[in-house]
């Protein structure tokens, strides 16, 4: 029998709230304290890098909206593998996807493909790599599973 997340079990089942951001508690409870703490330091299967970011982006703008920026980062990241991914950068461009800006994305990408015209795929994806690198050394982004 698989575990559910434990999370959507309290909010969704017990407390019929959409998640922890909409619990009265949400400031006070342990298990969501813990995960937030968790989320700044490390990442499990999944990036944390935003998480904050996107609970504050949720909480103001609700949930709705925040689909839409997800939606908007999905889209990205299908062309990203479509043209550039060489059969070892999916999980890179997944963590670069949630990690940069929109625009930085849309930036990094169209250089990419303006400076990538003819190469092979093996070097489309090194051109695109440097551009997501050059914006992560910058910002001092982490494109890579905190562990």
């Amino acid at each position: 029998m698989a575990v559910g997340c434990p999370f959507i079990t309290c909010a969704a089942k017990k407390k019929g709230i959409e998640f922890c951001w909409d619990c009265e508690e949400n400031e006070t409870c342990g298990k969501w304290k813990r995960h937030r703490e968790f989320g700044k330091q490390h990442d499990t299967f999944k990036c944390y890098q935003r998480l904050e970011d996107d609970i504050s982006f949720i909480q103001k703008n609700g949930v709705d909206e925040f689909e839409k920026l997800h939606k908007l980062r999905e889209k990205l990241l299908k062309e990203m593998l479509q043209e550039f991914n060489e059969g070892r950068s999916k999980n890179y461009y997944c963590i670069a996807v949630t990690v940069l800006e929109i625009e930085e994305l849309k930036e990094s990408l169209s250089e990419a493909k303006e400076q990538s015209r003819g190469l092979e795929i093996r070097e489309k994806s090194k051109v695109l790599h440097s551009m997501l690198d050059a914006v992560a050394d910058r910002k001092n982004y982490c494109l890579r599973l905190r562990r």
